[in-house]
This record gives structure tokens, C-alpha cells and sequence, in this order.
């Protein structure tokens, strides 16, 4: 009879071992290491399952396991630094469709801006994915209007070019701000901004909405808000 839990176990129990060792492994500021963040949270779940490891059973295991997802404990939300040093400390990215189109929108759109920029990007993308003037999934926001030439929202889309990924450094970090964004990191850096433009352009719709923001080679907006009508 099979065990499915014990590869989990086996994993939990390498992963373990090797935790303590993982901050030598980067360079970076303690409490923006991984390994840090792991430990802390391996020890609130031990605490919470109220038992020492050596008294957990295969059960218990695998659904602590499960509980060790990436990027490893929500409280890395809050300890998110917009460095290329922090995104360095994670461990390879990867998700479902709407990871591939979020991610390959960075990837055209932003990937030779600063991390700060990167995550703005992404903050107006998952905006427009919950507001209702836009569709409902990053995937269909990202290619609407995609088949009309420079008739879409996003020109690497419709411009007629092929685009290639051939920067797989590039790809890898934006790979990790898309997976961050998805989980639901914060939105603070452009004010719920639903569109933004390259700072070299200044678009005839930019003058009717409110600027939220300015990062990097961006500025973001957002459309103003709305008063009730006076009789």
C-alpha cells in the first residue's frame, strides 16, 4: 500500500534541516532572509499544532507541509522590500495561466524598471482585473483589444511584432513579482491606478483622470472620482 505522505514527510524533514543553513546561502539583511521567515513560521505551526516535530505524526506533517507554500508564510507581506536583493531570497516562481500572462506582462511592459516599478505595473493590472469597467481575469485584461493593430491596451500585443523571452534573469524576477501580486500582496504604491503611460508620451485621455503616481519611467492614474449630480 502506498504512503503519499511520506515523500511529504521525507521533504518537511530535509527542508528542515537545511533551513538553518539557507542564510548563508544569500546575502541579504536578516530580516528580509528567507530563512528567517521560515523558521518563524515553522515554529508558530509547531506552536499552533500544539506538539514537537518528533511528536507529529505522517498526518500532521503533510498538512503542515501544506502550509509551507511559497513564498513561505503570509507575514512576508509585510516585509516585502522592493530590491532586486529581496527578490534574489526567493525561490523560483512558477503558477497557472493567469502567473504566465501576468508575468509576461511585466516581462514586455516593465522589465527594465526599477523592482518598485515592476510591482506598480503589476498593481494596475490586478486593479483593472477587479474593477468593472475592465474584464474579470489578468489574462483577458492583459489582451484585450489584442488582434487590432495598436488598438489594444497593452502594445506588445498588438503592435505586430513577435516578441520573444529571451531574458530568462528577467523572466525569473518577474516571474516573483507576478507570484507576490497573485498571492495578495499589498497594492500601496499607485494609489488603485488603472492605467499609466511612459513618462516620454503624454496621451490625450491622461488629462482627464487623476495622476496617483510617479515610478520610475511611469505615471499612473486613476479616473477621477465621481460627485453627486446637485439639482
Amino acid at each position: 500500500m502506498s504512503r503519499p505522505w511520506l515523500a511529504s514527510v521525507l521533504c518537511l524533514v530535509a527542508f528542515l534541516a537545511l533551513a538553518g543553513r539557507a542564510g548563508a546561502d544569500v546575502t541579504l539583511s536578516e530580516s528580509n532572509a528567507p530563512a528567517s521567515v521560515l523558521d518563524a513560521q515553522i515554529s508558530s505551526l509547531l506552536a499552533s499544532e500544539n506538539a514537537a516535530l518528533g511528536r507529529l505524526d505522517g498526518k500532521r506533517l503533510v498538512r503542515l507541509g501544506k502550509r509551507l507554500r511559497w513564498p513561505f508564510s503570509a507575514s512576508r507581506k509585510a516585509e516585502l522590500s522592493y530590491s532586486r536583493e529581496f527578490l534574489a531570497g526567493l525561490p523560483p516562481a512558477d503558477g497557472d495561466a493567469q502567473w504566465e500572462c501576468l508575468s509576461e506582462a511585466l516581462y514586455f511592459e516593465a522589465r527594465g524598471e526599477s523592482v518598485r516599478g515592476q510591482f506598480a505595473v503589476a498593481e494596475v493590472i490586478l486593479n483593472r482585473v477587479d474593477s468593472p469597467d475592465f474584464p474579470d481575469t489578468v489574462c483577458a485584461v492583459v489582451n484585450q483589444g489584442t488582434g487590432r493593430l495598436f488598438r489594444c491596451q497593452f502594445t506588445y500585443t498588438c503592435d505586430g511584432r513577435r516578441e520573444f523571452i529571451d531574458d530568462r534573469a528577467a523572466w525569473i524576477e518577474v516571474g516573483k513579482v507576478a507570484r507576490l501580486m497573485l498571492d495578495g500582496h499589498p497594492r500601496g504604491l499607485t494609489g488603485g491606478a488603472t492605467y499609466y503611460h511612459t513618462r516620454a508620451v503624454r496621451p490625450r485621455w491622461s488629462r482627464k483622470f487623476t495622476r496617483t503616481a510617479a515610478i520610475g519611467a511611469h505615471y499612473f492614474y486613476r479616473p477621477a472620482l465621481r460627485t453627486a449630480a446637485r439639482h
